[in-house]
């Protein structure tokens, strides 16, 4: 089984997936981690893709592609989770093509649907242990003991330059812009499916097996 999950920044998308990964065996396909592990493979391809970047140049949807090929090569039967792609109707018609080539199909495309406001304030009050990386929030989960890591007690802790309000939001309209279209072509293809983003962790992955066991 192959999927998309589709979902603004901050929605859980690689949450989900690390936990589609525990449970069912399925492998992320991260175009950005592709395209790091290529830089330095030795691969005719990983070769190809290390030129473009050193030219500072945008990598093709044919490069892209191309990794997304190899690396399903390697699945060994394994479902794919795509997370960041595809990004628009021609990367999306594009993976259709390669998937029937392999026999293959994405079988569902999942929508984690969010509420914007709510999801700002999930995303600006969120800060991390610089030590060991454990996550908190203002209000929801602050450390149990303030200023101190539950996690390995340490006590300095950052937050991402562009986890702000105005960064956010021009995130969130860029994201709808580039996504709205991809929405409709699923839809037309009778695979889209929305699961409610803004729900608990463990409620979003229950409603994403439900999807998943039809």
């Amino acid at each position: 089984m192959n999927i998309i999950l589709i979902g603004p920044p901050g929605a859980g998308k690689g949450t989900q997936a690390k936990h589609l990964m525990s449970k069912r065996g399925m492998v992320q396909l991260s175009t950005g981690d592709m395209l790091r592990e290529a830089k330095t493979s030795g691969t005719e391809m990983g070769n190809l893709v290390a030129d473009v970047m050193a030219r500072g140049e945008l990598v093709t949807d044919d490069i892209v592609i191309g990794l997304i090929a190899e690396k399903l090569d390697t699945l060994d039967g394994a479902g794919a989770i795509f997370d960041g792609f595809p990004r628009t109707l021609a990367q999306a018609d594009a993976l259709e093509a390669l998937m029937a080539s392999k026999g293959s199909a994405i079988d569902h495309v999942i929508e984690m649907r969010v509420d914007d406001d709510a999801l700002v304030a999930r995303i600006t009050g969120r800060f991390t242990c610089a030590a060991c990386g454990e996550v908190y929030h203002d209000t929801t989960r602050p450390p149990k003991v303030a200023e101190i890591c539950d996690a390995c007690g340490g006590t300095e802790f950052t937050r991402r330059a562009d986890d702000t309000e105005d960064a956010l939001r021009t995130r969130l309209m860029a994201y709808y812009k580039q996504t709205s279209p991809l929405l409709g072509y699923y839809y037309a293809k009778g695979r889209l499916e929305g699961v409610d983003g803004m729900a608990e962790m463990a409620a979003v992955s229950t409603q994403i097996a439900g999807i998943l066991d039809k």
